[in-house]
């Protein structure tokens, strides 16, 4: 009898009771109900009360799902997890064999591929290549018993210690050189040798490559995930000798290795095979490229909208394309809101293919925890906490066409199950979880289910984390019952976006960047240790242009007593000299990290306005012999004499911003009026200092200071406060625009239902 005829009799058989046996059980909904039946078992009464309910739980269990084919998309530690369990974690080896993989052994994973940061991002430093460390993360989670075992013909205890050497492999980083595969290898702790045979001797072939593959030689020079380089020497294993992997080559060399380690040649696709690299568009206007950068840039604004820009048009793998279409179940796994799921839906057309797969079940899987920098502020509403509706609006704001049709359910951890004293600990460490707001989210459309699927060993040591094993078993429960679940009331959504934030501004990938960056420094002139540093700033910072090194030849460090620079109007150790093109900073500063990093983005963003001024004067204003202020004159050098990052029509409209006034008789001079104990930054001291607050706003409190008014209300009663919030947002704008070069139009597009409104 097929499974939804054996569940509608258990339904049946229940209804004919004299009381309702689901009342027994906690939780509000009925599937929540089910799902705390499956995962605990029926509550102690008596048998002849709780036979229904076992009976239920016995045919759930029961159901065969190893014909039932499951997506998984998402990225990194979220991913990973609700596949198999976190393989990064040290004590995932104690029990790999868990997740959506034990229960759905046909799931495939769909990775988001913008990682930049750690061992990834020293990838893309030499090689243009997606990010693979996600791919990494969920590839090793995504390893089976029962494949690793019948390949390899292992029995559980040879199949539990080959994924314990695998783990330790996959994870060891090294950060020194070693001379030889074999030293490599010594250096993990771990022996190739206890593998079985061909996993030993494909590894060992990977290895060597790295060796002797001279595009994939100075990897090993970089602090590196053994992992990523592993990975990385398989989809380099073609026959072409080129910088730039082949589409084909990529998804076969991925595939190998997949069937290699026992995580079979369908279970991890990259969602997309173009590299590309995130963008976020802040609320305040602030653009951020770099996943890597967006918890760590210091924003205290909402995120508006997210971006990915590619090199070229973005390229669906068809085996991609194929298991969305063929799919039974799609789950949109947790993690980071605006890096993990949203990239991956700004591919054109994936969204279009999970749309159009009705038949599937469709569920998102809330995070637990309101993300420091993407969720830990509301669009809406910047000063209260953070809502699953709130998950789901900004997932709305940011898919093509908005959520409608991409999921039904909300399955989230209940927190009501965890001790009041694990979340104060957390709320210690600034962690706030994401609450669920039942009745909003069924506003919108969806079911909310709340289950106990957080793991108890992790909660025993104070932590909160989903458990894989009970969320496999909640989504089958969902799987078996589907038809019994009611679906809210359809619609009420804030608007959304016609079409993909997905863009192609230039062809330069990470690695072309890279060497751009190092011939300008190769030409420049500066102190010994440095040029270490300054390639990691540069290379921090994906925001800062190439071309916005043109205008300096080296780097000064001056001696205390050569510094001779006026601190009148600041306190800044560094400064850009237009006359022979260098960033003089204090010797006392670079012994600071933070404070170097500072310094020289300041000289570097005063350096783009080049040798501009032909004279600065600051004149004494009086009448009647009583002082009424000053007046700042600055005089323009003419257009082909100053040497300037900018347009003369550019310029000008910066120099407005920081409320210069243009004289009505001479173009080249303007002036600025100055009450009498007023303080004053002069142009090129405040293009550094918001060039330096643009990239990373924990850098020049004075300008997050002025720009703090974009975070309040804007009210015209006071109409001096509407025309410094628009020149605030002006300048940001142009920063953005014109500095930075994020000049395409689609980041001033409108939601389509406000452009319908108008």
């Amino acid at each position: 009898m097929p499974t939804e005829d054996k569940v509608a009799g258990c339904f049946r058989r229940l209804a004919r009771s004299r009381f309702e046996p689901f009342d027994l059980l906690p939780r509000q909904s009925l599937v929540e109900k089910i799902i705390e039946l499956v995962l605990f078992g029926p509550p102690e009464v008596p048998s002849h009360i709780s036979a229904g309910l076992s009976d239920m739980a016995d045919t759930i269990e029961e159901t065969d799902t190893g014909k039932l084919k499951v997506v998984a998309l998402g990225g990194g530690t979220g991913l990973a997890n609700v596949i198999g369990g976190d393989s990064r974690n040290p004590d995932w080896p104690d029990d790999p064999f868990q997740g959506l993989k034990k229960v759905f052994p046909r799931t495939s994973s769909i990775v988001c591929v913008t990682d930049d940061g750690g061992s990834t991002g020293e990838l893309l430093k030499d090689l243009p290549v997606i990010g693979l460390g996600d791919i990494r993360h969920v590839l090793l989670s995504s390893i089976q018993e029962g494949r690793l075992r019948n390949k390899y013909r292992l029995d559980k205890e040879e199949a539990c210690s080959t994924v314990r050497i695998l783990h330790g492999l996959f994870n060891y980083r090294f950060s020194e050189r070693a001379g030889s595969p074999e030293e490599l290898i010594n250096l993990t702790g771990f022996s190739v040798d206890d593998l079985p045979g061909p996993i030993k001797k494909g590894l060992e072939e990977l290895l060597a490559r790295l060796f002797t593959d001279p595009r994939l030689r100075p990897l090993l020079a970089r602090p590196h995930c053994l992992g990523n380089l592993l990975l990385t020497a398989a989809i380099y294993s073609g026959d072409y000798d080129g910088p730039e992997v082949g589409r084909g080559d990529l998804m076969d060399g991925l595939s190998r290795f997949a069937e290699l380690i026992g995580a079979g040649p369908e279970a991890v696709y990259p969602c997309t095979l173009t590299p590309g690299h995130l963008k976020v568009l802040y609320a305040n206007g602030v653009m951020v490229s770099g996943e890597s950068k967006i918890s760590s840039s210091h924003r205290k604004s909402p995120v508006d909208r997210v971006f990915v820009k590619f090199v070229e048009d973005p390229v669906i793998p068809e085996q991609v394309t194929r298991s969305v279409k063929e799919a039974d179940i799609i789950v949109f796994a947790p993690g980071s809101l605006y890096s993990s799921i949203t990239p991956i839906l700004q591919i054109p057309g994936l969204v279009g293919l999970i749309r159009a797969n009705q038949e599937a079940l469709k569920i998102l899987v809330a995070n637990i925890w309101a993300q420091k920098g993407e969720t830990d502020v509301a669009l809406d509403n910047p000063r209260r906490r953070f809502y699953v509706s709130d998950l789901i609006n900004a997932y709305h704001r940011n898919i093509p066409g908005g959520v409608e049709g991409l999921f039904e359910q909300v399955l989230l951890l209940g927190l009501q199950d965890i001790p009041g004293s694990i979340l104060q600990n957390y709320a210690v460490e600034e962690k706030v979880p994401i609450y669920l707001d039942r009745s909003r989210v069924r506003q919108m459309g969806f079911a909310p289910i709340e289950a106990r699927i957080f793991s108890e060993s992790a909660l025993k040591d104070g932590k909160m984390q989903h458990n894989p094993g009970s969320l496999a078993r909640a989504i089958k429960t969902i799987q078996a019952i589907r038809e019994h679940i009611p679906r809210g009331a359809k619609g009420d959504f804030p608007p959304y976006y016609e079409t993909s934030h997905c863009l192609q501004e230039d062809t330069l990938t990470l690695d072309r960047k890279r060497v751009l960056f190092e011939e300008h420094l190769e030409r420049w002139e500066f102190r010994d240790g440095l040029r270490g540093r300054l390639t990691d700033i540069l290379w921090c910072h994906q925001d800062i242009r190439p071309e916005h090194l043109n205008l300096v030849d080296g780097l000064e460090v001056l001696k205390e007593k050569d510094w001779h620079r006026s601190q009148k109007w600041d306190n800044v150790m560094s400064f850009y000299g237009p006359e022979d093109k260098r960033i003089y900073i204090r010797e006392d500063v670079p012994e600071d990290p933070n404070l170097f990093e500072f310094a020289f983005l300041v000289g570097l963003g005063q350096s783009l306005l080049g040798n501009y001024a032909a004279a600065k004067e600051m004149i004494d204003i009086s009448q009647d012999g009583i002082k009424l202020g000053r007046a700042f004159k600055l005089h323009l050098r003419p257009e082909n004499d100053r040497g300037c990052y900018f347009q003369p029509d550019e310029l000008d409209q910066y120099l407005r911003l920081v409320r210069m006034c243009p004289a009505a008789d001479n173009e080249l001079l303007y002036t600025r009026l100055i009450n009498g104990g007023e303080g004053f930054t002069p142009p090129g001291m405040m293009m550094g200092l918001i060039y330096a607050w643009y990239l990373d706003s924990s850098f020049s409190s004075n300008i997050d200071y002025k720009m703090a008014i974009m975070r309040l209300p804007v009210t015209d009663l006071i109409s001096e406060h509407v025309k410094t919030f628009k020149r605030r947002q002006q300048t940001i704008r142009f920063f953005r625009k014109v500095v930075f070069g994020h000049d395409d139009p689609v980041y001033e597009a409108e939601p389509a239902a406000e452009k319908q409104a108008r």
